[in-house]
């Protein structure tokens, strides 16, 4: 599947839109919900099997990503901004609470992601933040950008997935 090119017009994630999709432990989208494809434009079919970097919009640093994974693969849930590239270019953002689900007897069964509507003082905040971070991995590299976004962790006083989710949520109230 061929990735849109980006254009400047966001679609709304209302506070009642509930974005729901789960994943193998591949990131491979294994279910969406409805509003997932309405929202994203994409049908379940596009959807289904890809992984979910299909929907990564360009202006998302990957040290965002690769601190999800290495939580998520851990068992602990992560909750941050994500800036979502629809099939028509369009982007949207949300709220993602990213978790690993588990069988009965403890073994893997996949990963849920639920995203909800961002307010325009977070879009704000985070967007700054996020260009910041992007800015650093297209000049200096991912490495360099990832040194910058744990310096900003460690500056915080976010030194784990349960401080880091709280100061995600706090920025949307």
């Amino acid at each position: 599947m061929q990735r849109p090119e980006p254009i400047e017009n966001e679609k709304e994630v209302t506070s009642i839109d509930l974005i729901v999709s789960k994943s193998d432990a591949e990131g491979n989208i294994t279910y969406v919900n409805p509003i997932f494809v309405k929202i994203s434009g994409y049908t379940q079919g596009e959807l289904l099997e890809k992984p979910h970097a299909i929907l990564r919009h360009p202006d998302m640093p990957k040290a965002v990503f690769r601190y999800l994974w290495e939580h998520i693969t851990k068992g602990e849930d992560v909750v941050a901004f994500v800036k979502n590239l629809c099939k028509d270019g369009s982007y949207y953002w949300v709220l993602a609470t990213v978790k690993m689900a588990k069988n009965p007897d403890g073994s893997f069964r996949n990963y849920m992601s639920t995203r909800r509507a961002v307010k325009p003082e977070a879009k704000e905040t985070i967007g700054k933040l996020y260009a910041e971070w992007l800015k650093i991995e297209k000049e200096e590299g991912e490495e360099a950008s990832w040194q910058t976004f744990n310096a900003f962790l460690n500056e915080n006083g976010l030194t784990d997935a349960k401080s880091f989710n709280t100061f995600m949520q706090n920025l949307n109230r």
